[in-house]
């Protein structure tokens, strides 16, 4: 299937691609919130969810259809950590530094999973399967060292484990029932 490009709201100038070519999903997104208070947060998410990211070309045509700023699509689009700019991996790794997690070793797994991913935090390694974060309190203390992968919990964490959790997400037929 070959992607179409669609320009953003800046009128030719941006040439950006969307993930399915196309701004049926967001346009129907926006339709149905047009005029209620408060969609601007709600339509982006939703974008986010149908895009994977919220690209240039998306924020511009969020913008377009909902009557807002380009600076205020961009300004809430950049507050929220949980908007991303830029394409995610199919699982989120999130590591918690709250007090908790950083006492009991959550820097080091932070370093762990660097290493073992060759990337940084807010990066995707380059087949696309996992993206790197950081969040504050995850509110499993107890729990500590704690991580999230998507929206599965991982508790005591250890450096040396992290092969091992992370074999789990990307060969998930050979390690069912383990």
């Amino acid at each position: 299937m070959t992607k179409k490009q669609n320009t953003c709201a800046c009128e030719g100038a941006c040439t950006q691609i969307l993930p399915d070519g196309s701004f049926e999903k967001i346009d129907a997104v926006i339709q149905q919130w047009k005029d209620r208070p408060g969609a601007l947060i709600p339509v982006l998410q939703e974008a986010q969810q149908a895009y994977g990211y919220l690209s240039e070309a998306v924020m511009d045509r969020v913008s377009q259809g909902l009557g807002v700023s380009k600076g205020t699509v961009f300004g809430v689009a950049t507050f929220y950590s949980f908007f991303s700019r830029v394409p995610r991996g199919q699982y989120l790794v999130r590591v918690c530094m709250g007090t908790a997690c950083y006492v009991r070793g959550g820097q080091q797994v932070l370093d762990a999973l660097e290493k073992e991913l060759g990337i940084k935090v807010g990066e995707t390694t380059e087949d696309r399967l996992f993206s790197l974060d950081v969040g504050r309190c995850f509110g499993a203390c107890g729990l500590a060292p704690v991580i999230m992968v998507n929206d599965t919990v991982h508790q005591r964490v250890k450096p040396s484990k992290i092969r091992e959790l992370l074999a789990a997400y990307r060969y998930p037929a050979r390690t069912e029932g383990v």
